[in-house]
């Protein structure tokens, strides 16, 4: 490979995203024996990123980390001992690079990329093999990055639990339109599920009917929204929620829950601390099972992929799309929930 240097993006400072620092000639990571350098051509930003970059994100990260969890890329070389990947092939990034199959276990969780493990806001990068999938063949780069953490989240949501996942016929319930809601809407669609949705605008409550929601509820116009989606299934409960909110809309997910449903948290977007947050009684009163998520593991990876292609299921792209060299612009206008969608940064 002729280059010796590369543009990359450092968590220099965990202030906020002045403490972004872009270095315009960082070294290409060396290779091991069982790794593989990826070219990467497409990025997308999580939640997560941003709060890392503020200070704020409750899991291991380290002091100058490049960011960012989600990458695609072509393989630019491998290792005397990689099996699994050749130079060419087009791959993603593995949210946490320990968690192949199974649980999370006290190592898995320490391996998150752009955490504790340098990220994909870089033009190379040198990861384990077992760390990445192969891209479903039916997405260009920027849909392929949008899958290694909301994509898999929202997986993990709906097919996670063996004996609660996701079947024909079933109720869900999304908040929002932020990646991991969006995608719930279109896998279970996909699956021949019913899918409520709650939205703060008409635009974007149109959007989802667009991407399949049979209902959608405007949440600043019904507080009350959990009891209106119970309604709305006849009075059953909706058998998922995918819980983005945190404390302040748990109240309303066991509402809205059926009996033996399943309410996966995987975030706080409406802040930690709730005014009313509801006691553990209440998922004994609602007969429900409520379970925290942290993304997935690959072979959960894979398996999503296999449905993205047999489905021909794209990935909703914000239409803004920022270049490497405009990260803290993109990170300003993610944080100003200006996007629809999932937010990506094109790598040339």
């Amino acid at each position: 490979m002729s280059n010796q240097t590369q543009k990359q993006w450092k968590v220099a400072e965990n202030t906020g995203f002045d403490g972004l620092k872009l270095d315009e000639k960082a070294p290409i990571p060396e290779i091991g024996d069982k790794e593989v350098l990826v070219k990467f051509h497409g990025s997308s930003l999580n939640y997560r990123d941003l709060i890392i970059a503020k200070g704020l994100y409750p899991f291991p990260c380290k002091n100058g980390v490049v960011p960012a969890s989600d990458g695609a890329g072509i393989v630019e070389s491998v290792g005397k001992h990689v099996h699994r990947f050749k130079k060419g092939d087009k791959v993603l990034t593995l949210f946490n690079q320990g968690h192949v199959a199974g649980s999370l276990d006290a190592y898995s969780i320490t391996t998150g990329v752009g955490g504790s493990i340098d990220g994909c806001l870089r033009q190379y990068g040198a990861y384990d093999e077992d760390g990445l999938v192969t891209m479903p063949s039916n997405l260009n780069f920027l849909e392929g990055a949008t899958l290694t953490c909301a994509g898999l989240t929202a997986w993990n949501a709906l097919y996670g639990l063996e004996s609660r996942k996701l079947m024909p016929g079933d109720w869900v319930l999304t908040q929002g339109t932020g990646g991991v809601s969006m995608f719930g809407v279109q896998f279970a669609k996909a699956a021949g599920a019913r899918v409520i949705a709650t939205t703060s605008s008409e635009e974007k409550g149109e959007k989802l009917k667009q991407l399949g929601a049979d209902h959608v509820i405007n949440y600043k116009e019904d507080s009350n929204w959990g009891e209106t989606a119970k309604k709305l299934t006849g009075g059953s409960g909706v058998q998922h929620v995918i819980e983005v909110g945190g404390p302040n809309t748990v109240k309303q997910s066991l509402k809205a829950i059926a009996i033996d449903g399943v309410i996966s948290i995987i975030g706080f977007l409406g802040g930690m601390k709730g005014e009313e947050q509801p006691s553990f009684v209440e998922c004994l009163n609602n007969i429900c099972t409520v379970r925290g998520v942290l993304v997935g593991p690959r072979l959960m990876f894979e398996q999503m992929n296999k449905a993205i292609e047999a489905n021909n299921i794209k990935p909703l792209v914000d239409e803004k799309v920022f270049k490497l060299e405009e990260v803290k612009e993109a990170y300003q206008y993610m944080w100003d929930q200006k996007h629809f969608g999932k937010l990506c940064i094109s790598i040339e």
